[in-house]
């Protein structure tokens, strides 16, 4: 079992009362699935701040290759339209 810690934190009264209506429902504890929620939160956020680092780090470097955004804006309203007429036969 890993280790645990405790945390305490200041919610609106409607979130508290909405956790524990899930907390009945799906006959878990609402530090369970405050625990989940985090969980999955942070999860989601480093995936995020890693991907924007990466990006930064692929920019900054030297080969980086950056597109014209208005030949890029363009490209794609070509393939918009291409595909539009495609789905019109």
């Amino acid at each position: 079992m890993s280790l645990t810690g405790t945390m305490t934190i200041r919610l609106p009264i409607e979130t508290i009362n909405r956790l524990a209506d899930l907390a009945r429902s799906t006959d878990r504890s609402k530090s369970y699935l405050a625990t989940k929620a985090i969980e999955e939160f942070v999860t989601s956020q480093e995936w995020q701040i890693k991907a924007i680092e990466d990006a930064v780090q692929e920019a900054d470097a030297p080969n980086a290759v950056f597109h014209d955004h208005t030949a890029v804006v363009a490209r794609m309203k070509k393939k918009i339209s291409a595909a539009r007429k495609g789905k019109q036969r």
